[in-house]
């Protein structure tokens, strides 16, 4: 990504150093936490006695939590900078402790709805902050926050599968996650990069997308979509389609966050070599192909494969289809939080959309919506171009 825009004040390389050692925690954090509590989503419905359908529209919430905070954030981070949002972290990871203390299923909606506006604020602050660090470091490092998301995602997914194998129920070990990452946020916040400097006072708070900014937010929301199937619904999968006990049907989750890590670290090289239209084309094109192999063959071993090639293909199109947001623009964080915004939106409600229509045909047949999804962003790779 071609630097274009310096912050108003040098900093050492320490200091970035530090700073890039911020984001990356801030970045694993969100990964972990969050993944902590999708992975005991299985122990959760099944303590509650939800059917598909409930936990669907419980889900529901999470996307109504975004669209209340989101624009918000988005306005707040372009006024303010980054930081200070980011610097609320703390507050943010402790909503995934909300679930676990649900008694029915409306406080179960309750709960999500926190969790969606705790994660898409989270969200938002930390991508522009990543991307302020990326212009003082001068060096293409995204795709390796996104990494350390993934790899996040697999620790707790991991942490999550060990736990429900030794019988721990879903409120402390939530607590635990929450309590633990609240610390570490609090402490690594402290190194975040002000970039106050790239504040306008005159930009624009929201950004109307342009039609190659449409497209791309096309590419997120369905990059996401399928992402978001895997999170919510691929434990529930293997533990009713596959008939894994509850240990193994975390796996899944956590094999697919292991290949999107192991695949992001690749991917600014990949896309170098290649271009990102084509590295994007790819990772579509394989993320499906992954999806129809967990889906066509429901044993636990063969659907672990499957969605663990689905996370390798995906590693690459959210990324790149933020920094290419990220370049049409000297002032970037409004058209990336516009982008990251349509992009969760898949992630939030797609689920939810995948679990009602589970009600009529069940769940295997729903997941093909995320099938869909990897094609449709297959079919627009060829928009997720920067302008230099």
């Amino acid at each position: 990504m071609p630097i274009e825009k310096p912050l108003l004040i040098d900093y050492c390389d320490m200091t970035t150093t530090r700073a890039r050692i911020a984001v990356t925690t801030i970045f694993f954090l969100n990964g972990a936490v969050f993944s902590s509590w999708y992975a005991r989503l299985p122990a959760i419905q099944e303590r509650l006695g939800l059917s598909e359908g409930a936990i669907g529209v419980a889900l529901l919430g999470a996307p109504l939590g975004l669209l209340v905070t989101q624009p918000l954030v988005g306005a707040l981070v372009a006024k303010r900078g980054s930081r200070p949002v980011v610097a609320a972290a703390p507050l943010y990871l402790a909503a995934v402790l909300l679930p676990a203390l649900a008694v029915d299923a409306r406080t179960l909606l309750l709960a999500v709805i926190a969790v969606g506006a705790a994660n898409g604020a989270l969200d938002i602050a930390m991508n522009v902050q990543g991307l302020a660090v990326e212009l003082v470091a001068r060096r293409e490092l995204f795709n390796s926050l996104h990494a350390a998301f993934s790899f996040g995602a697999l620790a707790g997914a991991t942490l999550a599968s060990v736990l429900a194998s030794a019988g721990v129920p879903p409120l402390p070990h939530l607590a635990g996650a929450a309590v633990l990452g609240a610390a570490t946020a609090a402490i690594v916040s402290r190194s975040l990069l002000p970039d106050e400097g790239r504040a306008d006072a005159l930009a624009p708070r929201f950004v109307r997308p342009s039609r190659p900014l449409a497209a791309l937010g096309i590419v997120a929301f369905c990059a996401l979509l399928a992402e978001g199937a895997v999170f919510d619904w691929s434990g529930i999968y293997l533990a009713r389609v596959g008939e894994a006990e509850e240990g193994v049907a975390a796996l899944g989750l956590a094999a697919f966050s292991l290949t999107m890590g192991v695949g992001r670290l690749f991917g600014d090289s990949v896309a170098a070599r290649m271009g990102s239209p084509p590295t994007v084309l790819g990772g579509a094109v394989l993320a499906s192909s992954g999806l129809i192999l967990a889906l066509g063959l429901t044993s636990p071993p063969w659907a672990i494969a499957g969605l663990a090639t689905m996370g390798l293909g995906l590693s690459v199109v959210f990324p790149l289809t933020l920094r290419a947001a990220g370049s049409r623009d000297q002032l970037p964080g409004p058209a990336v939080a516009a982008v990251s915004t349509l992009g969760y939106m898949g992630f939030l409600l797609g689920p939810p959309v995948i679990g009602l229509l589970a009600e009529v045909t069940g769940l295997r047949v729903a997941l093909l919506v995320a099938v869909g999804a990897c094609a449709a962003a297959a079919l627009l790779s060829g928009k997720v171009t920067a302008e230099r």
